[in-house]
């Protein structure tokens, strides 16, 4: 993704890459990425020389980003999924200060998505909701974060409590589906960017609303939009259904 999103950046004139951060003996560290910046990790550093970061890496080390720019109240656009409690609270520290823009999918199409099926738990709340989710092999976190996103949509549509609901893995003698669950299934295998299928399933008929990426350009795009949207607002945390004005 970092990747992606220099190469995004560089086509476009209402952003401009000041800073590039990666982890300490990251392959690339040192080299030119963009236009008078060179590939560093020195965090503090690159927080001095933006107006708002980006972060698309791990919980830890987006509590440490978080936890940095706290004190330099630095707006922050952060993809990272896989999110646990210390980031959580990182994030909503810094958001008290600082707009914060949590998204787990940048691209225009999956917040679409999150739209379509919110309307469609509403409308049809007696049919089975399933999320079906396939990633490249090396992800780490399962299910994926818009997999999540999705389902809870599900959720908020039927006015749920989605941890009420919710599951995420069925195997042995489980009994008959629950009438109310919200099931999330994951697949990963191969170079797979992202698929994501919603499913409610009715008698004699199936509905499903799809996404599938297939390139990453999508998710930079999006973030970038949500950065150049973000030092405009004021302190505050919002997804990119607020960016998009589609909340």
């Amino acid at each position: 993704m970092g990747r992606a999103l220099l190469e995004a950046a560089a086509g476009r004139g209402d952003v401009m890459v000041s800073a590039a951060v990666d982890r300490e003996g990251a392959p690339g560290l040192g080299d030119s990425v963009a236009p008078g910046v060179r590939a560093s990790n020195n965090l503090g550093a690159g927080l001095d020389a933006c107006d708002v970061y980006i972060d698309f890496t791990a919980p830890s080390a987006t509590t440490a980003a978080a936890r940095a720019a706290f004190p330099r109240r630095r707006p922050a656009v952060v993809g990272t999924t896989g999110l646990d409690d210390e980031a959580e609270a990182a994030l909503a520290e810094l958001a008290e200060v600082a707009p914060v823009v949590v998204a787990a999918n940048f691209s225009l199409g999956v917040n679409v998505v999150l739209g379509l099926v919110q309307r469609a738990a509403r409308a049809l709340t007696e049919w089975d909701a399933e999320v079906t989710e396939i990633h490249h092999k090396a992800k780490r976190d399962a299910p994926s974060g818009t997999a999540l996103a999705i389902a809870r949509a599900i959720a908020a549509g039927r006015g749920v409590d989605y941890d009420q609901v919710k599951r995420h893995t069925r195997d042995g003698d489980i009994g008959p589906r629950g009438a109310s669950e919200i099931g999330v299934s994951a697949l990963r295998g191969g170079d797979v960017i992202g698929e994501h299928v919603a499913y409610f399933f009715g008698t004699h008929e199936r509905i499903e609303i799809a996404h599938r990426a297939t390139s990453r350009h999508i998710f930079a795009a999006g973030a970038l939009h949500a950065a150049a949207w973000a030092v405009r607002q004021p302190p505050g945390r919002y997804d990119m259904l607020d960016v998009l004005g589609l909340a």
